[in-house]
């Protein structure tokens, strides 16, 4: 399609910010100006830490060798999918509350409060005990953050919080956690 009705892509086209990161619109949520900032703030946090464990379920996932390896390629690739669901809802929260989700993966990489993991490959005790350490980081950080948006009056993202983010995480962790116990010898 050529001529004067052909659409053009605009590679160097800018858009305005139409809204900061960090701030947050009034929507008649029946929530304080003060109670959505904080939830904001808090979900995000956690969002960037669910966005690397999402991540870290998919490097493991991919590199997982061993005996073990059909069932634990199928129980990360499966506890993969059910973080990124809570990324979705996580995000769709903070967008509710009327502030902006964190998306870029380099302000997501400025945010997080879990580990950088190595480049390489990992033995697979490794590659778990960082899952469960990346887990632990956000059970710490939702249980907090639950509570204190409690306090406010936010029942939304208290909710959230414990029934999605802290039963979800309890739930792959004691699943990962399972994998690493030493199971003793039965002698008949």
């Amino acid at each position: 399609m050529h001529g004067p009705t052909a659409a053009r892509a605009l590679p160097d086209k800018k858009g305005e910010v139409i809204q900061e990161y960090g701030t947050v619109n009034q929507f008649p949520i029946g929530l304080s100006y003060e109670a959505r900032m904080y939830a904001c703030q808090r979900l995000n946090r956690v969002l960037a830490d669910t966005q690397i464990l999402y991540g870290l379920y998919k490097k493991h996932h991919w590199l997982m060798r061993g005996a073990t390896f059909y069932q634990l390629h199928l129980v990360l690739d499966k506890h993969a999918g059910e973080q990124l669901g809570l990324v979705d809802t996580l995000a769709e929260r903070v967008q509710t509350m009327g502030g902006v989700a964190v998306g870029d993966p380099r302000h997501v990489a400025e945010l997080t409060s879990v580990p950088r993991s190595p480049d390489g490959v990992e033995e697979v005790p490794a590659m778990l005990s960082r899952l469960l350490e990346a887990h632990e980081t956000i059970l710490v950080d939702a249980h907090d953050a639950a509570a204190r948006t409690a306090e406010l009056g936010d029942d939304g993202t208290n909710d959230l919080l414990v029934s999605q983010v802290i039963r979800t995480g309890e739930l792959q962790t004691w699943f990962l956690a399972e994998h690493l116990v030493d199971t003793p010898l039965v002698r008949a």
